[in-house]
């Protein structure tokens, strides 16, 4: 066991550790809530997961960094009431335009947090933070105290999330499970295989050797917001088309949430580190405990959101340990069965 996890990378590890953990819930809860493993769970979980698996992704992109955006929530919640503005004053729109309408809002807010924190040199934790109380603010101007209601939203953008694409017994995949999963993939190919989004992660791993390497550090943080706000604009249009009724609360707590899901699911707080796969799954973890701890009558809802971060706290704290003990063992190893090691600077870790 020993000598198969030196062979095995950290993500890898990470993404292990993190499938046990899920197993290991869903075995745990499935002994404490009656009829709790059916194809319902699966469909209900799907359904949720499909607009934190964006929210995710986008927080992963900043984190990776060594930034954070604080202000995804609002970004959502904002491009959610825009978009059903739009389409509720013209319903003869298409999904194409709709969705590009709702990426292109949350690239310029993205934009936004990206000139401060790239250029202007604010600590992205300062700039979202004040933007994301901005952007919450622009809403309520925005929307009047009125409301998007799905009574006034086309059919098909209502019928979206729940299409079911194919089925696997009770298990049925719908569209915006399906869609989210296909983005997740993609982003997840572009920071293996280019090497201009590899960029992200050296600047994480090490600025100032990513500075000396030729990396446009300034110009490479902007495109990761602008990327965030991009995925938080995406994650608007799954909002709206999967809850119809539009609010200014719409988004409240998600950055939050997203922080969460990508801890969770193994991505470096410090930077440098992390996959948006790790963060689907993370997404799926929190998912599933929020999920179950509702269905679970012995526990109150206080004690919901101590569980919740209780998680993150161990998350970290397991990361450390794991990544330590993975270390640890690569220096005990013989000299004479060396395991090779590459650093590059792209990388921006030991493979």
């Amino acid at each position: 066991m020993t000598r198969m996890m030196e062979k095995l990378s950290p993500q890898t590890l990470r993404i292990l550790a993190l499938l046990a953990v899920l197993l290991v819930i869903l075995l745990f809860f499935s002994l404490v809530i009656p009829n709790y493993l059916n194809g319902r769970l699966f469909n209900r979980i799907s359904s949720s997961v499909a607009i934190m698996a964006l929210i995710a992704t986008a927080q992963t992109l900043v984190i990776i960094t060594r930034n954070i955006d604080l202000s995804i929530g609002s970004i959502l919640g904002f491009v959610a009431f825009a978009t059903g503005s739009l389409v509720t004053n013209n319903p003869d729109l298409g999904p194409v335009p709709l969705v590009l309408y709702s990426i292109t809002i949350g690239a310029c807010f993205g934009a936004i947090n990206g000139v401060l924190v790239a250029f202007v040199r604010v600590p992205s934790i300062i700039v979202t933070l004040g933007t994301m109380a901005l952007f919450r603010s622009v809403l309520v101007e925005y929307s009047d105290a009125k409301s998007i209601t799905t009574s006034n939203l086309p059919q098909w953008l209502v019928e979206f999330p729940n299409t079911v694409l194919f089925s696997i017994g009770q298990m049925q995949f719908r569209a915006a499970f399906v869609a989210a999963v296909i983005v997740v993939l993609i982003v997840h190919l572009a920071l293996t295989r280019l090497n201009a989004a590899r960029k992200l992660y050296a600047i994480g791993s090490n600025p100032e050797a990513a500075e000396m390497a030729g990396i446009n550090i300034h110009k490479t943080v902007f495109v990761a917001f602008v990327l965030s706000g991009a995925l938080a604009g995406l994650g608007g249009f799954m909002f709206l088309a999967r809850f119809g009724t539009i609010t200014v609360v719409a988004g409240l707590g998600f950055e939050l949430k997203s922080v969460a899901a990508s801890v969770v699911g193994g991505v470096n707080i410090f930077g440098g580190s992390g996959t948006v796969i790790g963060a689907l799954i993370g997404a799926i973890l929190v998912d599933v405990i929020e999920t179950s701890l509702v269905r679970w009558q012995l526990v109150s809802e206080f004690w919901r959101e101590a569980v919740l971060g209780a998680l993150i706290l161990l998350s970290v704290a397991a990361d450390a340990v794991l990544m330590r003990r993975f270390i640890s063992l690569r220096r005990k190893r013989p000299k004479s069965d060396p395991i090779p090691e590459k650093t590059s600077v792209l990388d921006g870790e030991a493979r």
